[in-house]
Order: structure tokens, then sequence, then C-alpha cells
């Protein structure tokens, strides 16, 4: 390919299965980041909601767990999937290694301390008193909760959108246990956008790399205002 940079149409005609790559590489991407996104989610929302709520002993260093999770190194996190699903680990007869339920494995694990963290301190900053005039109007723990969730339905959201950044932008471990696969005729089958980005960065298709990458912040910017929107308009410290 030649060091200047040709016009789309000339890039595609040179790569003819472009938009097939290009498409199924945003498909594996959002599929695997939005399902360990949304698990996570449920998973970390009843956590942070139950720590926020609950005096018990170790409760600091249940936070500092969660924290240091936050900033846990993704390749670690990538060869601990790849060895409980390699032949050697506990699921290695299920056959996941290099495929889309590994990198899920992988995401959920990166974004679930995330989402966690950012939705305990949004839990944890709705004044007592509001909680103390939903137990005084009769409510139940559940009441409470939902009144909780509600008030700080913004730093919620933020939550959300930081763990979907954190899985979305990923590249060390969903490379690891996902093995970045194509097939010959470009479609991705363990692909994402940012492993993808790093290959054609590295054998000089640069077009292509740029082309992705501006998919990827794309996407993170339509998610973000997503979010913004979902968070307006209502009462309380986030809202």
């Amino acid at each position: 390919m030649p060091l200047e940079s040709p016009t789309l149409p000339v890039l595609l005609a040179e790569f003819p299965f472009e938009w097939n790559y290009i498409r199924s590489i945003i498909v594996v991407s959002l599929y695997v980041s939005i399902t360990a996104v949304v698990l996570s989610t449920l998973v970390s929302i009843p956590v942070a909601l139950l720590v926020g709520f609950t005096d018990f002993h170790g409760k600091t260093l249940v936070t500092s767990i969660i924290n240091t999770g936050m900033g846990f190194p993704s390749v670690v996190v990538g060869l601990l999937v790849l060895f409980t699903v390699s032949n050697e680990g506990p699921l290695g007869s299920w056959d996941l290694v290099f495929t889309t339920e590994a990198m899920i494995m992988s995401q959920f694990v990166l974004a679930a301390p995330v989402i966690t963290g950012v939705s305990l301190a949004a839990v944890s900053s709705v004044e007592q008193n509001v909680r103390d005039a939903a137990f005084a109007m009769g409510g139940t723990r559940t009441d409470v909760a939902l009144v909780t969730i509600k008030e700080a339905r913004y730093g919620i959201a933020t939550a959300v959108l930081a763990g979907f950044g954190r899985a979305i932008s990923e590249v060390g471990s969903v490379l690891i246990v996902g093995g970045n696969i194509a097939s010959a005729d470009g479609t991705s089958v363990t692909r994402t956008l940012t492993t993808a980005i790093q290959l054609e960065a590295r054998q000089g298709r640069f077009e292509t790399a740029m082309i992705l990458g501006t998919i990827l912040v794309v996407l993170v910017l339509i998610v973000n205002a997503i979010v913004v929107r979902l968070g307006n308009g209502g009462g309380g410290r986030y809202g």
C-alpha cells in the first residue's frame, strides 16, 4: 500500500472485504462488551447497595478490595481467565479458549469492580435523611433501596458508562483469551475494535486503523450522550 493516504473508495477497492471486516468487528465488539457490562451491572449494583446500606465487620476491607479491582492489570485478568478455561482449568471441559464467551468473562472481571466502586460512591453520597424519610413513610428495605437508586441514578449511570469504557477499550486480556481471530474472508471471530486497531497499525494499514479508531470513539461518545440524557431531569445529588 502506498504511504500517502488514499480516499475511502480506493481503500475499499484495494480490500474488497473491508466493509464486511469492519462490520463484523463492530458486531463482535458490541456483543462482547455489552453482554459483559449487562452481567456486571446485574451483579455490581446489588453488591454496591448491600455494602452501602450495611454496617458489618470488614466493610473497609471489602471497599478496599473493590477499589483495588478498579485498577487491576488487564493482562493478569487475561491470564487468570485463560487458565480457568484452558484444558487444565476448572472450565476446561467447556472448550471456551479463544471464544467470545471467554472474552466476556474477561471483560466482566474488569468491568465489575469499576461499576461496583462508582455505584458504591454514588449510593453512599445519598443523604441519610432521604433513607430515613423513606423508612418513616413505612417503606420496606426494598422501597428504600429503590429510592436510593433513584436519587443516585446519575452516579450509577456514570458507573455503567465507566464499566463500558473499560470493557470496550480493553486490549490485553481479550487478546490473550480471544486470540484476535478473523476468518479468511475477513469476518471477525474474536477480533474486536481495539485488537484490530493494534493489528492494522502494526501491519502498516493506518487508514483502516484510523477508521476503526474513529468508530470506537463514536461508540463511546454515543454511550456517553445516552447516559447524560438519562441522568438529566431528575432530583437527587446525581440528578
